[in-house]
């Protein structure tokens, strides 16, 4: 082929790329080299980037089948294996994910392949040596998903379990079209809009006594968003979290306390970003109620009206630094803790450094009235960074100060130090 020929198929290859790739893409799909010879090992990478105003999850697939388009029109579909478990990641807003598939080039590949991923609207270039003429995309795959080492077809069960039908598959171009949403259910609308808010974890303590401090945490965002048409109602929720202490040496094995926080807040997580993306400014402000649902003497309740301006870094090694202070003024409260603003402060002083799929350390501080003062220190490393290979994450926390419990506000706990594990932070 000469240059003339092959730069006509790159700028062919790049303008089917455009056409192919939606405006509010967020994943972009790349090969590992620009040249293989057939029956190399090649990888696909994919990025799944969150520029949106609220955290996002990516649930890769294990597997892809990839479409090989010789510059004579021939078609070969192969599939693609994961390099690592799917997970259903989450993704911060200005975060990014990455995931890989492994995929052999096939041994009939010839010159330079159009390569697409069925159901995804990317295209990307190969070269693969000899060969030319024109490159056509836009004709669908009708042959079978073969081993690209043998060239025989892969049992359709197992293309089935890809997503793609055994006998043929779509042009690159009618990607995005043929891509069927799933079959709606009574929950479907209501999973959508579920998501997790403050961090859920289940933590040991052995000093003085054996105990147990866990949390679970959730959102609702109320009004479905429309990209086309943003409003501010669509970042409303429903907030609400759970915070209990657990007795786990008395006889009956009793909880000593339980906070019930239900909240209603407005969130917008990406108000501004710097021209380098590397500074971001959220902010979240709201009413919430907390109280621990027991009567007479044992009574806590207090409402609140805060707000939360949150501070972003990137840094360009890939981690993220926030600082988030969350300004309180109290109303409605109970008789029995008419005193919580002297031990709990008006301001929770909040910074939080994650690195990308790895360590997150946080701290929240409040100074209450006469030098009261609450330290708590969270440390959180992946489980897929273990030789356990699982979801979620081993957790360690440092507490010291007031209301580790709303029955107990306004008595001071020594050092705590709790291990175990959390879903989410």
């Amino acid at each position: 082929m000469n240059r003339s020929s092959r730069a006509r198929d790159i700028l062919l290859l790049g303008a089917l790329a455009v056409l192919a790739r939606p405006a509010d893409a967020g994943i972009s799909y790349t090969l590992d080299r620009a040249a293989a010879a057939p029956g190399t090992t090649v990888q696909v990478q994919a990025v799944y980037f969150n520029d949106g105003t609220a955290g996002a999850r990516w649930q890769p697939p294990r597997d892809l089948i990839l479409q090989w388009r010789s510059p004579d029109g021939a078609i070969i579909r192969t599939p693609a294996r994961a390099q690592a478990d799917a997970l259903d990641m989450n993704v911060p807003v200005n975060n990014f994910a990455r995931m890989s598939w492994t995929a052999v080039v096939p041994a009939q590949a010839r010159g330079l392949q159009a390569v697409s991923i069925e159901g995804e609207p990317a295209l990307m270039a190969l070269d693969t040596g000899a060969g030319g003429g024109a490159i056509v995309a836009s004709r669908p795959a009708d042959v079978p998903v073969v081993d690209p080492a043998t060239g025989r077809p892969v049992p359709a069960p197992e293309v089935a379990a890809a997503g793609a039908s055994p006998a043929a598959g779509p042009a690159p171009i009618q990607a995005a079209p043929t891509v069927v949403p799933a079959e709606p259910n009574r929950l479907s609308g209501v999973l959508a809009g579920l998501s997790e808010y403050q961090p859920m974890y289940f933590d040991i303590r052995t000093r003085d006594r054996t105990t147990a401090r866990f949390q679970l945490s959730f959102k609702y965002r109320l009004f479905r968003p429309d990209p086309a048409d943003p409003s501010f109602w669509d970042k409303l929720y429903l907030g609400y979290t759970q915070t209990s202490l657990w007795d786990l040496q008395g006889d009956s094995r009793p909880f000593i306390d339980t906070t019930f926080n239900p909240s209603l807040f407005w969130l917008n997580d990406n108000m501004w970003t710097s021209k380098n993306q590397n500074w971001r400014m959220g902010l979240q402000g709201g009413v919430e109620h907390n109280s621990n649902g027991k009567g007479g003497d044992d009574s806590r309740s207090v409402n609140d009206v805060f707000v939360q301006p949150a501070v972003n870094y990137r840094f360009d090694g890939g981690s993220t630094l926030t600082f988030a202070p969350r300004i309180k003024a109290y109303f409605g409260v109970a008789d029995e803790n008419s005193d919580y603003a002297d031990y709990a402060g008006h301001v929770d002083w909040n910074l939080r450094w994650a690195q990308d799929n790895g360590l997150i350390a946080s701290m929240m501080y409040r100074q209450g009235a006469s030098s009261r003062r609450t330290t708590q220190l969270d440390f959180a490393w992946p489980l897929k960074r273990t030789w356990l290979n699982m979801n979620g994450y081993v957790h360690l926390q440092y507490f010291n100060g007031y209301g580790e419990t709303l029955l107990g506000y306004d008595q001071r706990h020594r050092s705590q130090i709790g291990i175990g594990f959390s879903l989410v932070q």
